[in-house]
């Protein structure tokens, strides 16, 4: 898939992997959508890349759907990325007593139900696609995590979120097959986000020399560069990648 001329919807694209990948899609020429709850931010960022901004819940019907229309409005709707997600930490049993039912609940409506929401609403709109020259009408990269595979202490409901995201990984590039639709994931290590860098120094360094090579934090372009070569290339197709560095998670 060509990227210049199409649209992207970037969910969680005001900041962190999503924005580095909303900045490369539209040097590209792409023009994107970034959907976000961070208004402010999210407005600025579509500004400065020549896209339009929707805030958005991912976990809504509604919102997710004016997103998909917002795309549909600007040309033709190609390609959604999935970076919106949430990542707090409660132990199954801690000081306080037992894991909060409601921040499990809202982690898994978030980050598997409000990708799943996504995906589904946005794979309905490429199916309307005339096909590129490649056959495609579309394709779907979402975000996953390491943490899928080797989940650490506290992060139940997360990992259990990221590894939801990697189950369905196949089967929905199966059921969009005939579609001409692509489905991928990513599965980011330690990357360099907003919620890392509020952390010490000392913090982010311990945990880039964790990495085996590079011995550094990912970045969002790095990233980006997989998002971009998973659109472009139209052999990638219901797969889970692994972006970390070698690196595989201690339970602390």
């Amino acid at each position: 898939m060509e990227i210049a001329s199409k649209v992207f919807v970037v969910t969680g694209g005001a900041s962190g992997l999503g924005e580095g990948t909303a900045r490369r899609l539209a040097a590209l020429g792409g023009r994107v959508v970034i959907a976000d709850m961070q208004a402010e931010r999210g407005e600025a960022v579509a500004r400065e890349i020549g896209g339009a901004f929707v805030r958005c819940d991912v976990s809504q019907e509604a919102d997710a759907q004016v997103a998909i229309d917002r795309a549909v409005a600007m040309g033709k709707f190609m390609g959604l990325v999935n970076c919106a997600g949430i990542a707090p930490a409660e132990r199954t049993v801690g000081k306080q007593g037992p894991h909060s039912l409601a921040l499990f609940q809202k982690v898994i409506q978030v980050n598997l139900v409000g990708t799943f929401n996504m995906i589904r609403l946005a794979a309905q709109a490429m199916s309307a696609n005339e096909p590129e020259p490649t056959g495609e009408r579309g394709v779907i990269v979402s975000t996953a995590s390491v943490a899928a595979f080797e989940g650490q202490i506290g992060q139940a409901a997360y990992a259990a979120s990221k590894g939801g995201v990697v189950g369905m990984t196949l089967p929905i590039a199966r059921d969009l097959a005939k579609l001409g639709i692509r489905n991928m994931t990513i599965a980011p290590g330690i990357f360099g986000t907003p919620m890392l860098f509020g952390m010490p120094q000392d913090v982010q360094d311990a945990l880039a020399a964790m990495v085996p090579f590079p011995s550094r934090l990912g970045r969002p372009e790095d990233y980006a560069k997989l998002v971009q070569h998973i659109f472009e290339n139209d052999m990638l197709n219901g797969e889970v990648i692994r972006l970390d560095g070698a690196i595989r998670m201690q339970p602390r």
